[in-house]
């Protein structure tokens, strides 16, 4: 309805997923990256968690585009399958006709077929979306599927998007031996307010449009207020704000309508748990300092004070009260030592604060050096580091990210770029993700963050059928 009045050549806010939407911010494009590497380069379960409509579909469908060719797929859309349905289906995904063998017989031949496919040199990986609502039966026989192998080669590989009900499951004592085996978690993180202007652009670019920015900052605050940054109420939200802009027959997107598609969708703002944790911590805050207020007054002689405001100027004057008659003042304890359960933790963490790195940024360089005996991976790790202290290049090539230092893995990645002869634009540098030191592989480094965008193109065929590259910026 409103595609012609925005200059559109297709509705940019639907939820159905479609690839070409796919929005590589907000750790998306990251998490795309390191499964795509852990898919082709490592064994061991991948779990992928989020929140509804936090993009889980839609980074599935990204991953079936852009796996290499030598990894096939199967993917399981239905997670309310029987045991013996999955294995149906993982058979009819390997184009075997089992059709009423008995469960033995359904196991050996996809454990034939997968041997088969192996010596061809191909890889099969299962993709299970909503995997939370897959019952514990099916769960645990896709762990027995997961520990076919050949020799020291596990013949499957499996992948598992669900809702954090998913981590709940897991933890329950029965799925231990499947929680083992999970090598890599991802969870998709809500989108912050600080980047969702960029990603209704880049849904509204990707749908044709030129213009300029349309979405005010009032309704850009209103929109990630009541979608908590969730993309599927991101997207239901903008659709109807252009709606309403468009009766109105104005360009501009304003607070209104986003109230007007707020009103239509019966969506409010809800306060997120940091929201909730803030406002008890500022209501256990009050009623501490009105206590102690009235302590120190009822047992302190009324001297002159000053009110406190929020913005106190230079203007603002004392009010000064009559002195009372001398009376033995109560002994005082700093505010610190007031036993206060609600303040306690708070009150520890500002005491024992210590300042880390900001999350997803490299960790403070020390200075190394490399030794000729040192491993290729402390070799590119140094540098790495030298790279970031003369600060000669601005822009970099992401091939890909890892949550957990591995030496030993990333060094057999290097051996093999070693052998293509690009070891030496190979970079390693550490990161921060989720408060835990990780690890992030560059290639090249350039003098503009354009210079990197056009080298990718130019990157080893090899890296750009494996790696979805982006551009990483010092």
């Amino acid at each position: 309805m409103y595609l012609e009045h925005f200059g559109l050549s297709e509705p940019p806010f639907r939820i159905t997923p479609v690839t070409v939407f796919f929005f590589a911010g907000a750790n998306r494009g990251e998490i795309l990256d390191a499964l795509i590497y852990s898919i082709s380069e490592v064994e061991g379960i991948i779990k992928v968690s989020g929140e509804v409509g936090s993009g889980k579909t839609m980074l599935c469908r990204m991953l079936l585009e852009k796996l290499p060719e030598h990894i096939e797929t199967i993917y399981l859309a239905n997670p309310s399958l029987s045991r013996e349905e999955m294995l149906y289906a993982i058979a009819d995904g390997l184009g075997l006709n089992i059709e009423g063998e008995r469960v033995g017989i359904i196991m050996q031949n996809i454990q034939n077929k997968l041997e088969e496919k192996a010596r061809e040199g191909k890889r099969i990986v299962v993709l299970v979306d909503e995997a939370h609502a897959m019952p514990p039966d099916t769960l645990e026989e896709l762990r027995l599927l997961y520990n076919l192998q050949v020799g020291n080669a596990k013949l499957l590989q499996i992948v598992l998007f669900g809702q954090p009900e998913l981590n709940a499951k897991l933890d329950q004592p029965n799925m231990r031996q499947l929680k083992d085996r999970i090598a890599h978690h991802f969870h998709m993180q809500p989108l912050s307010r600080s980047i969702l202007e960029n990603y209704l652009m880049f849904r509204m670019r990707a749908a044709g449009y030129h213009g300029p920015n349309i979405f005010s900052p009032g309704a850009i605050k209103l929109v990630a207020s009541a979608s908590n940054g969730l993309m599927r109420r991101v997207n239901i939200l903008a659709d109807k704000s252009l709606l309403a802009a468009f009766v109105e027959d104005t360009h501009n997107i304003e607070a209104r309508h986003v109230k007007a598609a707020m009103r239509d969708s019966e969506l409010n703002i809800t306060p997120t748990l940091r929201d909730k944790k803030l406002l008890l911590g500022s209501a256990a805050a009050a009623l501490l300092l009105f206590g102690l207020a009235a302590w120190w007054l009822l047992g302190k002689p009324q001297t002159s004070f000053r009110p406190a405001r929020d913005n106190p100027s230079s203007q603002d004057k004392p009010l000064t009260v009559a002195a009372a008659p001398a009376a033995p003042v109560p002994e005082t304890r700093p505010i610190a030592s007031q036993p206060n359960p609600a303040l306690a933790p708070a009150s520890a963490a500002v005491a024992n604060q210590t300042i880390a790195p900001p999350e997803d940024m490299p960790a403070p360089v020390q200075k190394q050096v490399s030794s000729p005996n040192s491993t290729l991976f402390e070799q590119r790790l140094a540098a790495g580091q030298q790279l970031l202290v003369q600060k000669n290049a601005v822009a970099s090539i992401q091939l890909f990210y890892k949550e957990e230092v591995q030496p030993e893995r990333i060094e057999g990645f290097l051996k093999r770029a070693n052998a293509l002869g690009v070891l030496s634009e190979i970079y390693l540098l550490p990161a921060r993700f989720g408060g835990k030191d990780g690890l992030r592989v560059l290639y090249g480094a350039y003098p503009s963050t354009d210079a990197a965008h056009n080298a990718i193109k130019d990157l080893p065929p090899r890296y750009q059928e494996a790696f979805a590259a982006s551009t990483f910026i010092f």
